[in-house]
């Protein structure tokens, strides 16, 4: 039983500190040290895109960035 209980409160500890991002708010990580990769993607295809609309031709990776900064909290 000892084994069931842990599998159980495991997640449920998990999905409390999901659960609660205004306690976290404080010990959130600034947003220059998340998404790094996204960001050096999307900048990079920005950079060097050579369509004459480089937002609509990176978009794919854009949201990528954006879904990964929203996943910490931010809203760009």
């Amino acid at each position: 039983m000892d084994a069931a209980q842990t599998t159980i409160s495991s997640p449920v500890g998990a999905a409390a500190n999901v659960a609660s991002p205004s306690t976290t708010a404080a010990s959130k990580p600034k947003p220059c040290c998340v998404c790094k990769d996204e960001k050096a993607k999307r900048d990079e295809c920005m950079l060097f895109s050579n369509a004459k609309d480089p937002a609509a031709d990176c978009k794919s990776l854009i949201d990528q960035y954006r879904s990964c900064m929203s996943g910490f909290g931010y809203q760009v």
